[in-house]
């Protein structure tokens, strides 16, 4: 049985892409309508809203990404450069764990403002390790690594963003409607740059413990990580592959527009409770904005029903990247159940293994 959307790139047509989908899977008998894939992914829910925003597929890869302010561009190259000087100084401590054939080991390293960020790094048995990748998380937070994937002789570095899971700080909110408001008001100060910085500086930790992956780093992140993961890439040239599973902080002003039981939702409260025009802040912080720079392959997995973060901000992301660059998977439901869940994440982990071990 195979109910798996796959895989898009160059530069065709939303329709001659939907094409594409329907003639290059044999639908099985969860998708036995090729229709389906044109119109919008429904399921029965609870929502008072539509988690598909009410788009088909084809208008999904039709959205307009966002044009990004005129100094966009210097706004995060000036960041980049000041993370460049912070030292991560990494710790590593065997934590007698092993998982899938890795040994965990606790970690820590120092980002930007002194910011001390953990979290895991898991090392193959053999210790033979020829490439790393950094894998993000969502806005819960992490309690443990994930299983890694089946990427020969990799290291992977588990960070844990500031103000999440093991990387907590005084005064700022581990939950997800709070965090994501912390000195919103404040450009320079907003706590998602922040989280872009301790993605620079886990770069550095790992380069640090392992100088020899020097031109062979890949980062994932899902969700939270991969609004993050968008945002950090296109300034950071020591990465050079990307995957983004149903990322966030795609289109600011349009997720303004759009109902969701996310973090959106709660930014969303907050500009109809205040004067501050929060765009003078999250036109910054906009992933599709920043897609637009990204100058290595990337893999977005992105969802076409989803209540927590809407696809039309996903696929903003995604329609912003360079043609040539750009891959896609396509996923029936993100941030909710669905029949063949399962079976998509495992084909998408088996893509994104080869992904990674291409250039790797």
């Amino acid at each position: 049985m195979n109910c798996v959307i796959l895989l898009l790139s160059g530069s065709l047509s939303a329709n001659e892409q939907v094409k594409k989908i329907v003639a290059q899977k044999n639908l099985s008998d969860c998708h036995s309508n090729p229709p389906l894939f044109k119109e919008p992914c429904v399921f029965t829910h609870g929502y008072d809203f539509d988690p598909t925003c009410g788009m088909n597929l084809a208008q999904l890869l039709d959205i307009v990404p966002p044009e990004p302010p005129a100094d966009f561009t210097t706004f995060w190259e000036r960041r980049y450069a000041a993370a460049l000087t912070v030292s991560p100084h990494s710790c590593i401590q065997a934590s007698g764990c092993m998982l899938k054939g890795h040994v965990v080991h606790d970690l820590r390293y120092l980002s930007t403002g002194g910011v001390e960020i953990s979290g895991w790094l898991l090392i193959p048995e053999d210790g033979k390790v020829s490439r790393g990748l950094i894998i993000g998380h969502g806005y819960n937070g992490r309690e443990a690594p994930d299983e890694p994937l089946a990427v020969d002789e990799a290291a992977l570095l588990f960070p844990c963003f500031r103000g999440l899971g093991r990387s907590p700080l005084a005064n700022v909110s581990p939950e997800p409607y709070q965090h994501v408001l912390h000195d919103i008001q404040n450009r320079e100060r907003y706590i998602l740059g922040g989280c872009v910085e301790d993605l620079w500086l886990a770069v550095a930790a790992l380069l640090e413990l392992f100088p020899e992956v020097a031109g062979r780093i890949g980062y994932s992140g899902i969700s939270f990580g991969g609004g993050i993961g968008a945002l950090a890439a296109p300034w950071d040239s020591r990465i050079q592959r990307l995957h983004l599973q149903i990322p966030t902080f795609g289109h600011h002003a349009l997720r303004l527009t759009l109902p969701c039981v996310g973090s959106g939702e709660s930014v969303r409260i907050f500009q109809r409770q205040h004067d501050f025009n929060i765009m003078e802040t999250l036109a910054y912080y906009d992933a599709a904005s920043a897609a637009r720079y990204l100058r290595i392959p990337t893999l977005v997995a992105a969802a076409r029903f989803d209540p927590a973060v809407p696809p039309s901000g996903q696929f903003a992301i995604y329609n912003a990247i360079p043609e040539k660059l750009r891959h896609l998977f396509v996923l029936d439901a993100g941030h909710f159940d669905y029949p063949c869940q399962e079976q998509q994440m495992q084909e998408m982990n088996r893509e994104l293994a080869c992904f990674f071990m291409e250039q790797l």
